[in-house]
This record gives structure tokens, C-alpha cells and sequence, in this order.
């Protein structure tokens, strides 16, 4: 084990994405679709969130930000909605066909791809965030900074399942 800065990093992204695995481990693809709690989330939709959000956190490592228009979601006419408000709904779902063994797949293929880039890039490397209301306007985030939000991310999703898991079977993965 060496001590790099880059180690630390990634040995930070692992254990947490380790502990949010386990958190579906036995688990069959009805219980990873099933919404036991008040909330809609399931335990295969986090999988997909949490998947999709690390993408696009390394997609901004590579690129930058994307542009992307506010979103007006009262506006939005539910009996017809866009293509993209379903896509979006739909991430925090499992759907028929697919299964918790595939969507696990897939975070895994996103997790590799992270991992080669904490592995070869320049941490001080920066970006200017997105124009958002949830970022101050004119911030820009080092690689670091975006890499510890990965993390912070897949923590706070990884309560969201053992919470979930819990209610499911009594089950714990923490504490």
C-alpha cells in the first residue's frame, strides 16, 4: 500500500462504493424494484442514479460542464411528458427487463472508467461548474475536489439503501 494523495482517493471511492454493493448483496430483482419505504426510491434505481451521476462527474473531469437549459418541472405536462423528464424519472428506477446483476455490471464498467481517470489525471486540473442554483456563481472544482464529491455522493446514496434494505428484510450493511 503506498501513500499517494491519488491512493487515498481511490481508496476512498472504493470502500464507499464497496458498502453500497453490499448493500444489495442476496437480494433478488423484485426486492431490488420494490419500494418499501415513503419514498419512491428503489434499491436498483439507486444503482442507476448513483452510476449516472459518477458519469457525468467524470464525463465533467474530461470535458467541463455541459450546458444544459434550467429545467422547469411544474411546467411539464405529466400526461405527455418529454422524452428526456421520463429518461430522467427513470433513472431512479428498475425497470422491467433489467436486473440488479446488469445494473451492477454497469456501475462497475463506470466505476473502472473513474478509477483510470483519478489514476492518470492532473488533480489540480479545474472547471467552472455549471451555471445552477446550487452553485455559487463563478466556481470552479479541481479534479480533487470533483473526485471527494463522487464519493460524498455514493455515501450519501449508500444511507438511501441501507435504509431501503432495512425495510426490506431487517437487514443493515451499516451500524
Amino acid at each position: 500500500m503506498t501513500n499517494s494523495e491519488r491512493d487515498d482517493l481511490l481508496d476512498l471511492l472504493h470502500k464507499h462504493r464497496d458498502l453500497f454493493r453490499l448493500t444489495v448483496a442476496g437480494l433478488s430483482d423484485e426486492q431490488g424494484r420494490a419500494t418499501p419505504t415513503a419514498s419512491t426510491l428503489c434499491l436498483g434505481g439507486l444503482i442507476k442514479h448513483v452510476a449516472a451521476t459518477e458519469k457525468e462527474w467524470a464525463d465533467f473531469i474530461v470535458d467541463g460542464a455541459t450546458t444544459q437549459g434550467d429545467v422547469d418541472w411544474e411546467g411539464i405536462d405529466w400526461s405527455n411528458p418529454p422524452t428526456w423528464a421520463l429518461d430522467y424519472q427513470n433513472q431512479f428506477r428498475m425497470l422491467p427487463g433489467e436486473t440488479l446483476a446488469g445494473l451492477l455490471a454497469d456501475y462497475a464498467a463506470v466505476a473502472a472508467t473513474t478509477d483510470e481517470l483519478v489514476a492518470r489525471v492532473d488533480l489540480d486540473a479545474r472547471h467552472p461548474l455549471p451555471e445552477a442554483p446550487w452553485f455559487e456563481a463563478g466556481t470552479s472544482w479541481s479534479v480533487r475536489r470533483t473526485v471527494m464529491h463522487i464519493a460524498v455522493e455514493t455515501a450519501q446514496h449508500a444511507g438511501h439503501a441501507d435504509i431501503i434494505r432495512e425495510s426490506l428484510d431487517g437487514q443493515r450493511s451499516m451500524g
